[in-house]
């Protein structure tokens, strides 16, 4: 069986930067995929740099926001970019057999654009949601938007 999942990468208290303009958005995503049946996975960054001020595990900042829909309880922590670093996360999309993907969350030029490159790069179907990610500078945005179909994923707006 070759199932789906949408994914909310990195939307914790310290992505203080636009993620306001997404979170209606992603939430409305996060309906979308419960009525397909996906499964809803939430990555969370995890900053292990030593006098780090944000993403520091066990902080306020580093817990996914209040207005964040939560569905499920597949939270998986990662401390380096590419969410396929998480053991934990990999494992599960293993066992479930997901071998696509819709993508959503912060920031789009590091942990979003690291996690999509390595999942089209492992074979994985990607869909980055556009109206679902953000970035610290919306400026890249465009440019952003086209790198990711540049590396194999599929663009597309929130009415899917």
């Amino acid at each position: 069986m070759n199932r789906k999942a949408l994914v909310v990468i990195d939307i914790q208290n310290d992505i203080t930067k636009h993620y306001r303009d997404i979170i209606e958005n992603i939430n409305s995503a996060i309906d979308w995929a419960v009525g397909q049946g996906m499964a809803i996975i939430y990555i969370k960054h995890n900053n292990l740099s030593p006098g780090t001020r944000t993403f520091k595990p066990d902080t306020k900042g580093a817990e996914l926001t209040p207005e964040l829909k939560i569905v499920s309880d597949h939270i998986f922590v990662k401390t380096k970019a590419n969410a396929l670093t998480s053991e934990a996360f990999s494992e599960f999309i293993r066992s479930e057999d997901i071998r696509e993907f819709y993508i959503t969350g912060a920031d789009a030029t590091a942990c979003v654009k690291s996690t999509c490159f390595n999942m089209t790069k492992t074979g994985y179907a990607v869909h980055v949601i556009s109206d679902c990610v953000t970035s610290y500078d919306l400026r890249k945005m465009p440019e952003m938007l086209a790198y990711y179909t540049d590396k194999g994923c599929e663009v597309k707006n929130l009415a899917i």
